[in-house]
């Protein structure tokens, strides 16, 4: 009998670790409420282990049974028993991602979100400026009212960290007017390093008064949610009075134009300290920046001499035209060439 036991036990070991018979890695998913014989019988059928009853066996004298955790997971080629088991109960199941870029408007954000195949339910699509900008990861199954909820929190408790430690004497006074005017900053430049010079615009023309004439937040009024205008501006755009117009009316819009990010945030709180009234694209990617009307004036004709630029001179004579009657002019080209969205 001894010498019978002792088969049987090299006879399991060696099942539990003899190469298992799957010749390519697999991921396979373990559903909720499974015990350890059903468990068994799934990976058996799926063809990841060998043998439901010797696997079953394993999971009895490792004492498992209570540890085996449901999930999505990636069982590699030639998995043994042993690494089966172990993989249940470790919990460590597959993961997902979703990246939403700075400066996308919340319904992008929803229709990446909606069309990822491994989240659940449906949601509304939340306030602009609501959600942080981020990579997220999450497990199959996860709700994506759940996956919006951490989105939301996450934007919260980054305001809430950099409102904190905001300059004193802004010309913004509450939290939600730093997300509007950061949204405007997030879609004007696609550099890092401009962003607290442009807020410093901005920030100076809300203190003398002036409108922002922000290019971005006439595309918001035409298109809403949907990012995109698709052409260049004209002079009837620019002309045409929306709530987001900031070339027909002094302030900040009535809420923000996309979904700003940390450095963005930064930059409306803590902007650099400049005398900067202007700016205009330089043709590098860039902008250039002026004090004074005569030398912002400057900066365009440079700008204009780039070739490639003649076909928004319609449109930048008619921004000119408004410059004439200060403080409201801001005299610039419309930014043909700042950022669109990032493609998924």
């Amino acid at each position: 009998m001894a010498i019978a036991g002792g088969a049987a036990a090299v006879y399991g070991y060696l099942e539990y670790t003899r190469p298992g018979p799957l010749a390519h890695a697999k991921v396979f998913e373990i559903e909720k409420g499974l015990g350890a014989s059903e468990i068994a019988a799934k990976l058996k059928e799926a063809g990841v282990i060998a043998s439901a009853e010797a696997f079953s066996t394993a999971v009895y004298f490792t004492g498992s049974r209570s540890r085996l955790k449901a999930g999505e997971y990636e069982f590699p080629a030639a998995a043994n028993m042993r690494d089966v088991l172990n993989l249940l109960v470790s919990g460590k199941s597959v993961v997902y991602k979703v990246g939403i870029p700075e400066g996308w408007t919340s319904a992008m954000a929803i229709d990446r979100i909606r069309g990822n195949p491994a989240l659940a339910g449906d949601v509304t699509t939340p306030p602009e400026g609501a959600i942080m900008p981020d990579t997220y990861v999450f497990k199959r199954g996860m709700t994506r009212l759940e996956l919006i909820d951490e989105m939301l929190a996450a934007q919260t408790r980054l305001l809430d960290e950099i409102w904190a430690k905001r300059r004193s004497g802004l010309a913004i006074r509450t939290k939600e007017e730093a997300v509007i005017l950061a949204s405007i900053v997030e879609k004007e430049t696609g550099i890092a390093g401009e962003r607290p010079l442009i807020a410093s615009v901005f920030l100076n023309r809300l203190a003398k008064g002036m409108r922002l004439q922000s290019d971005p937040t006439i595309i918001y009024g035409i298109v809403g949610g949907k990012g995109k205008l698709g052409r260049p501006l004209t002079k009837a755009d620019i002309t045409t009075p929306t709530p987001y117009n900031t070339y027909t009316f002094k302030g900040l819009p009535p809420g923000p134009i996309a979904n700003p990010g940390r450095a963005a945030l930064e930059a409306v709180i803590n902007p650099q300290q400049t005398a900067y009234l202007y700016f205009v694209a330089d043709g590098t990617g860039g902008h250039a920046f002026a004090t004074t009307l005569e030398e912002h004036r400057r900066n365009v004709a440079k700008w204009r001499d780039i070739e490639g630029n003649a076909a928004s001179a319609a449109a930048a004579e008619a921004i000119e035209t408004s410059a004439q009657s200060p403080p409201g002019g801001q005299n610039r080209l419309p930014d043909m060439d700042a950022p669109e969205p990032a493609k998924p």
